[in-house]
């Protein structure tokens, strides 16, 4: 006697045979075949629709999957990361809200499209350290980070510089002009128009470049940078030698200007690439949303009125927000402050404090903590700042009252 090995088929096909031509009950065939009675009901139902070629095995696969999204929406996906390589999916999923797309898929759905299509390139992720903690003041007008950075080609292969700064507190860019040469009043003359449009920050953090000090120097001389920063009551703070980190948001900024703007390109004219650079840095504060400020653009943050003659491109304060202007001071040991050259005393409850002051054309208020804490009278009459450079006077307009926040 010899066996016969059927296939899975021929078992399926005499089932059902036992069942429709025999007589047998479905449930004794399933006893005999070792399955359920179910399954029997399906091969029956299988065979009577399709015949014979019905019975063979099936893919597994599911008709429909949930979270699968849909072709239309996984093509503009990838048309998005065609058009603009440099977007990851957080960026893709920001950018899908704003078209209105609902509901909008998972950041981790976007990035499996781009993998499907071989649209990303897979690399080892670094892993965030547990100490990291991200460093920024807490208002606009604070700090600026400064600093200068090359690469900007004319066609005559001219390498222009670029004098760079943004806001610490919203990364918004107040300064991004270009410069043949980077001297001393090169960047002096681009950081005064910056400060006629944005207003004076209380600190400026630069690295220990000669531009910029003079404290590595022959003769340690001060430097015109020191000295527009010393007149105008601004702290110039510099970086510790060989710590390119400390300035990490201007670093950051260099970054995104080669990548996004830098990249294969060159000018035919200075003036070109500036109007250029111009049109990115615009479209950089108020359209390119940051992961560092949670998908918000630096506009959203930097609230403050340009010294602008156009009235229409600005919001509209009140006069009495426009009268006077904020600085940070630290209270000394003494107890004594100094604003605008004028020295008075605030007590030895706040030495050391860093303090707010409000100064308009006729006092000088002094916050701690959202509290007033001290009102005197103004002794230097007219403006509240002046912005000098080399001996130019260029009177500046006051920036508006900020609204202070409960941990100002």
């Amino acid at each position: 006697m010899h066996l016969v090995e059927l296939s899975v088929m021929e078992q399926r096909y005499q089932a059902v045979m036992a069942v429709v031509q025999d007589g047998w009950k479905v449930s004794e065939v399933a006893d005999r075949l070792g399955v359920s009675r179910q399954a029997v009901h399906k091969w029956i139902a299988r065979y009577e629709t399709g015949g014979l070629p019905a019975l063979a095995d099936r893919s597994h696969r599911p008709q429909s999957c949930a979270h699968q999204i849909a072709p239309e929406l996984e093509a503009l996906i990838c048309e998005l990361r065609r058009q603009h390589p440099g977007w990851g999916p957080r960026r893709i999923l920001h950018e899908l809200g704003r078209k209105g797309v609902d509901p909008l898929p998972g950041r981790s759905s976007i990035y499996r499209c781009l993998k499907r299509h071989n649209l990303i390139e897979l690399r080892r992720r670094k892993k965030r350290r547990d100490e990291f903690r991200r460093w920024e003041r807490d208002r606009p007008m604070q700090l600026w980070q400064m600093d200068v950075v090359g690469g900007v080609m004319l066609d005559d292969g001219t390498d222009l510089k670029i004098v760079t700064g943004v806001d610490d507190h919203s990364r918004f860019c107040v300064a991004a002009g270009l410069v043949t040469r980077a001297t001393s009043r090169a960047v002096c003359d681009v950081f005064k128009v910056s400060m006629l449009r944005y207003g004076v920050p209380d600190e400026v953090l630069t690295d220990n470049g000669k531009v910029f000090t003079g404290r590595f120097g022959t003769h340690k001389a001060e430097v015109m940078f020191d000295r527009m920063c010393r007149e105008n009551g601004i702290s110039h703070k510099l970086t510790a030698p060989r710590s390119p980190t400390t300035t990490g948001k201007i670093e950051r900024f260099h970054q995104s200007v080669r990548k996004e703007f830098l990249v294969d390109r060159t000018f035919a004219s200075f003036e070109l690439a500036q109007k250029e650079l111009d049109a990115w840095v615009d479209d950089y504060n108020k359209q390119r949303p940051h992961q560092a400020l949670e998908m918000a653009v630096p506009a959203d943050r930097f609230r403050l009125v340009p010294a602008t003659k156009d009235p229409s491109s600005v919001p509209v304060f009140s006069e009495e927000d426009q009268r006077g202007q904020w600085v940070l001071r630290r209270v000394g040991s003494n107890g004594v402050m100094s604003v605008d050259n004028q020295m008075f005393s605030v007590g030895n409850a706040y030495k050391g404090e860093l303090v707010d002051a409000f100064v308009d054309d006729t006092t000088i208020q002094v916050w701690s903590q959202n509290h007033l804490i001290k009102t005197v009278a103004r002794v230097r009459k007219g403006p509240v700042r002046k912005v000098r450079a080399d001996g130019l006077h260029v009177n500046h307009q006051a920036e508006p009252k900020r609204k202070r926040s409960a941990g100002a």
